[in-house]
């Protein structure tokens, strides 16, 4: 099975109304439910945009910002393991209907040691 991420840009809900914001966070936890209770979620959340990212180097130094070619990484994002690319889309319609924005998907690469 692979792995697949499932994610959207902040950007993407700034349109939605306090009421519907409301009814997506709901929306999609139930997604989130059904996930797991069919056993191929992974792990999911939210970029806490808050908290400022930085860069840190192999020998342990640490420097504020992230690679300036990057876009910037933010918004929510879900990890599901699943049969097939065709599940992953499954998935991730009903998570596009549950957030109101549309979703994008891609799959990891495999590694035997995750």
């Amino acid at each position: 099975m692979t792995k697949y991420l499932i994610s959207f840009p902040s950007a993407a809900m700034q349109h939605l109304t306090a009421e519907e914001l409301q009814a997506a966070d709901h929306d999609s936890r139930e997604v989130v439910r059904a996930a797991k209770a069919a056993g191929v979620w992974v792990f999911g959340g939210g970029v806490d945009e808050s908290v400022a990212p930085v860069l840190v180097e192999g020998d342990g130094a640490v420097r504020d910002g992230t690679y300036p070619e990057r876009p910037r990484l933010d918004g929510g994002f879900t990890v599901l393991e699943v049969p097939s690319r065709e599940a992953a889309l499954e998935w991730a319609a009903k998570i596009a209907a549950a957030c109101r924005c549309a979703q994008e998907v891609r799959a990891f690469m495999y590694d035997p040691e995750s």
